[in-house]
């Protein structure tokens, strides 16, 4: 089960250059919108929006309560000062629990491949991320991939390997690789490549130089 998350906001009339001013107040300015939802401009308390929001996953349900009605969203976009990392903006997309919505999860890998342990392979990590459509209340937080059946060399699991609810459907690529298990040797060959790569460029470089 995903951990409710509650947002009180506040409806915003000051729009524009004005929401610098708001900012200095210490408010996170905001939106809703949403498939037949009218755009609702909306103010936080910057410091408990920030704490309540840090790390979600983007498949996380939010409730943001507004003067007295309650909107089931999902975080959108966080737009955040290039500088100092504090936010700035927060769009969340409303959600009804009888639409389906379409929304990333995250993946989790779980356990150690025995391969790792038998033949000291080196574990390769693809896709982090996949996109599903389902129902709100389907909506799984992450997905979890068990490394446990990665026996071998070469063993990998790809999104079309994975277990999930009838209730939910995975739209990535199902060729789309999540875990590869790889040789020791050929991870330090390719490493000794690019090595030995690199003086080549160099005096190419070098040589060019002295032609002008």
């Amino acid at each position: 089960m995903m951990e409710e998350i509650l947002l009180t906001a506040t409806r915003r009339s000051v729009i524009g250059k004005q929401v610098r001013a708001l900012r200095r107040e210490g408010k996170l300015p905001g939106v809703i919108y949403g498939h037949r939802f009218d755009p609702l401009a909306i103010t936080m308390d910057l410091r408990d929006a920030s704490r309540s929001l840090a790390g979600l996953a983007p498949s996380a349900l939010v409730t943001v309560a507004v003067d007295g009605e309650t909107h089931l969203s999902l975080v959108r976009e966080k737009q955040r000062d290039k500088i100092t990392g504090i936010l700035k903006h927060v769009d969340f997309l409303a959600v009804s629990m009888k639409e389906k919505l379409r929304t990333k999860v995250f993946v989790s890998l779980v356990g150690v491949a025995p391969a790792i342990k038998t033949y000291n392979a080196i574990q390769v990590a693809g896709a982090d991320e996949l996109e599903v459509e389902c129902l709100p209340q389907d909506l799984p937080e992450r997905i979890e991939v068990d490394l446990s059946e990665l026996l071998e060399i070469g063993s990998a699991i790809y999104i079309r390997d994975l277990n999930v609810s009838d209730k939910v459907k995975i739209l990535t690529d199902p060729d789309t690789m999540i875990v590869l298990l790889t040789a020791p040797e050929l991870e330090e060959a390719a490493e000794g490549e690019e090595i030995s790569a690199e003086p080549e460029v160099i005096e190419k470089g070098k040589k060019e130089e002295e032609d002008f």
